[in-house]
C-alpha cells in the first residue's frame, strides 16, 4: 500500500514537470490583444510602426522622434499586457523631450508569431534598426527594460557594445539575474532552474553592456525579488546608479516618485 502511495506521488510529480516544461511558455508570457491606436492613449502623437524581424515576422510598434539633442528611449515591456499598457511611462519622457520607441512583441498586442526569447530579441533588433535609419546613432539610444524586458535590454546593450558603439544608458526596472532564478524563487518545489528554455541570462551579460546604469527596483516585489536586481547591480560595471524602492511592488513603481531622478539621470549622461 505504502509503495503504491509512494509511486503515485512520484507520477504526479514527474507529469507535473512534464506538463510544466511543455507549456512553460504559456506561463511566461501573458500578451495582451489589441492595443488599439496611439490616438486613444496618452501618446496620441506616436505614430504607428510597423516593423520586419529577420525572421520575416511583422510587428507593430508605436515612436515618437525626440526633440534637437535629446536622446530616445527604447521601452521594452514585461512578459505581460501590450505596448498601450506602457503609455503613461512614455509620457514621462516624451514631455521631458526624449523619443520612444514603444517596441510590439511578436504574439503580443495582436502581432503574429508566439514569443520565445530569440523572437523578441529579433523584434527588438528590428526596431533598433529603425531608429538607425531615421539617424539615430546607438550613443542616442537608451535602453529601457521592465521586469523581463530588462533581459532584452541587457541582451540589446552587450550586442551593442560588442558593435563597438554601446547605447547611451540602460536603465532596468525590477531586472532579474536570469529567468532561470526567478523559475526557481516561484517552484522552489520543482527543479525549475533546469527546465526552463528561455533563459534571459542576465547574470552573464551585465558586466558587457559598457554603458551607464540605472536600476530601479522595490523592496515589495513578489514577482522578482530585490534580492535579483541587487545582484544584477552588484555585477554590473561603473558608472551604474541603484533607486532602491522602499515598499514598492512590482507594477507600482511609478507611484514612488522615480521620474524625476530618471529624468535627472538622463540629463546627466554623456552627449554621444
Amino acid at each position: 500500500m505504502i509503495k503504491a502511495t509512494l509511486l503515485t506521488l512520484a507520477l504526479g510529480y514527474v507529469t507535473v514537470v512534464l506538463l510544466l516544461y511543455i507549456f512553460q511558455r504559456n506561463l511566461m508570457y501573458l500578451p495582451g490583444g489589441n492595443p488599439g491606436i496611439p490616438a486613444d492613449s496618452a501618446v496620441p502623437e506616436m505614430k504607428v510602426e510597423t516593423i520586419r524581424a529577420e525572421d520575416g515576422i511583422e510587428t507593430v510598434s508605436w515612436f515618437a522622434p525626440a526633440k534637437q539633442n535629446q536622446k530616445t528611449i527604447v521601452l521594452l515591456h514585461g512578459n505581460a499586457g501590450h505596448i498601450a499598457d506602457r503609455d503613461f511611462k512614455a509620457r514621462h519622457f516624451m514631455d521631458a523631450g526624449y523619443g520612444v520607441m514603444l517596441v510590439g512583441y511578436r504574439g503580443f498586442g495582436g502581432n503574429p508569431g508566439q514569443p520565445t526569447e530569440e523572437g523578441i530579441y529579433a523584434d527588438t533588433r528590428a526596431a533598433i534598426g529603425v531608429l538607425r535609419s531615421r539617424g539615430v546613432p546607438n550613443g542616442d539610444i537608451v535602453l529601457y527594460g521592465e521586469s523581463l524586458g530588462s533581459g532584452v535590454a541587457v541582451q540589446m546593450a552587450k550586442e551593442m557594445a560588442e558593435s563597438g558603439t554601446p547605447s547611451g544608458g540602460v536603465i532596468l526596472e525590477a531586472p532579474f539575474t536570469s529567468m532561470a532564478d526567478a523559475a526557481a524563487y516561484h517552484y522552489s518545489w520543482l527543479p525549475a532552474r533546469y527546465l526552463v528554455r528561455d533563459r534571459y541570462d542576465t547574470r552573464a551579460k551585465i558586466a558587457a553592456i559598457a554603458a551607464p546604469l540605472l536600476l530601479i527596483h522595490g523592496d515589495h516585489d513578489r514577482t522578482v525579488p530585490q534580492p535579483l536586481g541587487k545582484e544584477v547591480f552588484s555585477l554590473a560595471e561603473e558608472p551604474k546608479e541603484a533607486l532602491w524602492l522602499a515598499g514598492a511592488g512590482h507594477v507600482n513603481i511609478y507611484d514612488f516618485d522615480v521620474v524625476e531622478p530618471m529624468l535627472v539621470w538622463l540629463r546627466g549622461l554623456p552627449n554621444s
